[in-house]
């Protein structure tokens, strides 16, 4: 139900903007490991904090001005990342690409099964029973190590 009206103000702020996120990955990650450390990387961690902040804030008021708010794809979807890229930490950059995949995958499935079903009702089926199943499985890892 959106228009290309709504499309091209969230492209412009994706063109803007996701460069200075991608940017700011290699900071996410020393920031990882600590203030301190941080700090005598040389990192300006407020300054970092607060663009990165920003940059997200932005980025998600964009988004969901622009296609309403769908539910679960922002848990789900670096979990998801994460374990296609076999990494410790969610990719920045795989995390968009699975989101934009979650969310045209509950589209695509939103109108062929059941048209008039909003996307963010398909992705609260899906992403919930995944995110219990995550905090399960992380569960019993806790228990068993």
């Amino acid at each position: 139900g959106v228009s290309w009206a709504s499309v091209w103000p969230a492209a412009l702020a994706l063109l803007i903007l996701a460069p200075v996120a991608l940017s700011q990955s290699r900071n996410l990650d020393i920031a990882q490991l600590g203030d301190e450390l941080t700090v005598g990387l040389g990192v300006r961690i407020q300054l970092h904090r607060l663009l990165l902040l920003f940059v997200a804030t932005v980025l998600t008021a964009v988004a969901v001005s622009a296609s309403g708010p769908v539910e679960f794809v922002a848990f789900v979807a670096p979990q998801i990342a994460r374990r296609v890229a076999r990494v410790s930490r969610p990719p920045l950059l795989a995390s968009a690409v699975m989101g934009a995949i979650i969310v045209l995958g509950g589209d695509s499935f939103a109108r062929a099964v059941a048209p008039g079903l909003p996307v963010g009702v398909i992705t609260v089926i899906v992403g919930a029973p995944y995110l219990i199943w995550l905090l399960i499985r992380g569960r019993q890892k806790e228990t068993t190590a």
